[in-house]
């Protein structure tokens, strides 16, 4: 699996037409989020990475997570059903899909090296901006295959 540059414009307007390619009928293949939810919960690493929103995680998490901050970005596709932390956990709440896919896109468009606050994961540890590019992309990647997109 080759993992992408998000900060690369051609690799921007590729997530942007998958995600176009969704509807509020696009059915999961796996997992418990209806693609609204989805939507939503793509959007949180962009404000972390932006500096609008503070996660703590969980003791375990924290413990046990950096160990493999290095799954973020290399070129193994993720399993199915990984451990979310609670704070991005969408299921049981509604979602109104053209709002929640706006606002996505909005986040990914201006994602760029300067937009990028942060070096500290709250979860993972020290990431580099390129890291950040690259994780942004395998996570928005892997939840577009969750929908067929």
């Amino acid at each position: 699996m080759e993992i992408k540059d998000l900060f690369n414009p051609a690799v921007k307007q590729e997530i942007f037409d998958r995600i176009n390619r969704l509807s509020p009928q696009s059915a999961r293949l796996w997992g418990k989020m209806d693609v609204a939810q989805m939507l939503a919960h793509l959007q949180l690493p962009f404000e972390v990475a932006y500096g609008t929103r503070q996660i703590k995680g969980n003791f375990f998490f924290n413990l046990i997570m950096p160990f493999f901050k290095k799954t973020l970005w290399d070129e193994k596709p993720w399993k199915k059903g990984l451990p979310t932390d609670q704070s991005y956990i969408m299921t049981g709440s509604v979602k109104d899909f053209e709002t929640e896919k706006n606002k996505l896109l909005g986040l990914i468009s201006q994602f760029s090296e300067q937009a990028v606050k942060t070096e500290i994961h709250p979860v993972f540890g020290r990431m580099t901006k390129e890291q950040w590019s690259k994780s942004a992309w395998k996570h928005i990647d892997h939840h577009l295959k969750q929908f067929g997109a």
